[in-house]
């Protein structure tokens, strides 16, 4: 009788979440196709289709204020697909990775994402940013972009807006940097080995960091995805950071009484991240399964930042969008000015 009760409640929620779910999925599907046009017409996607996903959703909710018979699966599209897909992240991370690497490339990789974290925060809210905006920015140009800002977002209980400006403001102008950071080989004299040190520490996604390289030589797009891949492998630690900065404040930011749970002290996710990427690490997740786990991570991701635009109203961002925008570009230049010194003083390549 229970399971048959279970079942009924199962079905119940399913119908409740399937139409939102369903359009944020169509939403995703017109993201790919895009994407797949720009990569036709272009050779790379200028824009990612979870972006173009975010962009599209925003543009609808702009147009079109979806009925209450969307807004269930609207949430759990924005909320609990985005958690999932951060958990299969993990299974694409292999943390031996961070060995190979050697000290000196992970002492850049420390040194660059540490800096950058305090003074995007630091930036972000002498601009006027809220505590968690600026975060957000902040870690999504330290680290990997959107995966980043996903990934912090719940832990400090980030609001919609604050996620959706972060996202789109930190893409659009990623692509900027992207055809732009070429020009960086002929000004600075910098071989094939530096500058995919100094693309690999400075592009926020992956990529872009590929569309950035690969034109100088296969080399340089080698050697960026090694430094890109150990910025990612921080993830972790750096969302488990923010788990426990958070864990005792509510929604506005003020401390509560303290809470013992670890699912409190670590969101289920992020602990699903840990120890997929540890399965990864000690070879029981095949590749095959690894590549599978990646793309369902990118799919998920792309519904869930479509699902994330249907429920923004664009106005929401408007205040914080040139704010944002200046954070970001003062965040790059300092990015590009710290791996110049970085491939420099330490003498890499």
């Amino acid at each position: 009788m229970r399971s048959r009760i279970d079942m009924y409640t199962a079905m119940e929620r399913t119908r409740l979440w399937a139409p939102g779910v369903a359009l944020a999925t169509l939403i995703t599907l017109v993201a790919l196709a895009l994407g797949r046009i720009q990569e036709l017409l272009f050779d790379f996607a200028a824009l990612e289709p979870l972006v173009l996903a975010l962009l599209i959703g925003l543009a609808v909710r702009a147009a079109w204020t979806p009925r209450a018979v969307f807004l269930p699966g609207i949430g759990i599209s924005a909320k609990q697909l985005l958690e999932f897909a951060i958990v299969l992240l993990g299974a694409s991370l292999n943390l031996a990775a961070i060995v190979d690497a050697g000290m000196q490339l992970l002492a850049a990789v420390l040194i660059s994402v540490s800096v950058t974290l305090v003074a995007g925060i630091v930036l972000g809210r002498a601009a006027g940013l809220g505590p968690r905006l600026a975060i957000l920015v902040a870690v999504g140009n330290a680290i990997c972009g959107n995966s980043a800002i996903a990934a912090v977002a719940p832990v400090i209980r980030a609001r919609k807006q604050e996620v959706a400006s972060a996202i789109a403001l930190t893409a659009v102008l990623g692509v900027g940097v992207v055809l732009a950071l070429p020009l960086l080989v002929g000004v600075f004299d910098l071989t094939d080995e530096r500058y995919g040190v100094v693309a690999g520490l400075t592009v926020y996604a992956v990529p872009q960091v590929l569309a950035a390289t690969i034109p100088v030589s296969a080399e340089a797009g080698q050697i960026a995805s090694l430094v890109k891949l150990t910025r990612v492998l921080l993830l972790g630690p750096v969302v488990a950071l923010f788990a426990m900065l958070y864990r005792n404040r509510d929604e506005d930011g003020a401390s509560s009484a303290s809470r013992r749970s670890l699912g409190t002290f670590l969101p289920w996710f992020v602990i699903g991240f840990a120890a997929m990427s540890l399965l990864r690490t000690a070879s029981l997740l095949p590749d095959q399964v690894a590549e599978m786990a990646r793309e369902a991570s990118k799919l998920l991701t792309s519904v869930a930042m479509a699902g994330l635009g249907l429920s923004v109203d664009l106005r929401s961002i408007r205040a914080s969008g040139m704010r944002v925008g200046l954070v970001v570009i003062a965040l790059t230049i300092l990015l590009v000015a710290m791996a110049l010194t970085i491939v420099t003083t330490m003498g890499i390549g």
